[in-house]
C-alpha cells in the first residue's frame, strides 16, 4: 500500500488539504496528514513535517501557499520522497526553481484528479 503525506492536510471538510486526506485513504493509500497546527486529521495521527515520520513516504502531495511550500520543499527533499505534487494554488515559479535545485522534479497538477478522483465528491 502507498503511502502519501497530504501536506497542509486540514480538519475542515471544504478545504484541499482535508479532501486529499478522504480521496487517498478512498483510493487505499496510507495517508499521513502533515499540519503542526492539528494533532489528527479525519481520525488520523497528523506529523508536524515529513521528518517526523517513521519509515519511508512515497508520495508527497501540497496543499499550502507557495511561499509555505518553499520552506517545506527541502523537509521533501532530505525525506527522499519520490514523487511530488504541487496542487493549484500550491505552485510558484519560485517554489519551481527551489525544488528542481534540490533534485526534486515536482507535478505541477491536482493530485486528486491523479488518482482518479474527483474532489467535487469530498
Amino acid at each position: 500500500m502507498p503511502t502519501v503525506a497530504v501536506i497542509g492536510a486540514s480538519n475542515d471538510r471544504n478545504k484541499f488539504g482535508n479532501k486529499a486526506v478522504r480521496a487517498f485513504g478512498h483510493r487505499g493509500y496510507r495517508v499521513i496528514p502533515i499540519n503542526p497546527h492539528e494533532h489528527q486529521v479525519e481520525g488520523l495521527t497528523a506529523y508536524a513535517s515529513v521528518l517526523d515520520v517513521p519509515g519511508d513516504i512515497d508520495m508527497a502531495t501540497f496543499y499550502v501557499p507557495p511561499d509555505v511550500g518553499e520552506q517545506l520543499i527541502e523537509q521533501v527533499a532530505r525525506k527522499g520522497i519520490p514523487e511530488v505534487w504541487l496542487n493549484p494554488g500550491a505552485e510558484s515559479p519560485a517554489l519551481l526553481a527551489r525544488a528542481r535545485s534540490l533534485d526534486v522534479q515536482p507535478i505541477v497538477a491536482c493530485s486528486i484528479i491523479g488518482i482518479g478522483e474527483s474532489p467535487a465528491d469530498y
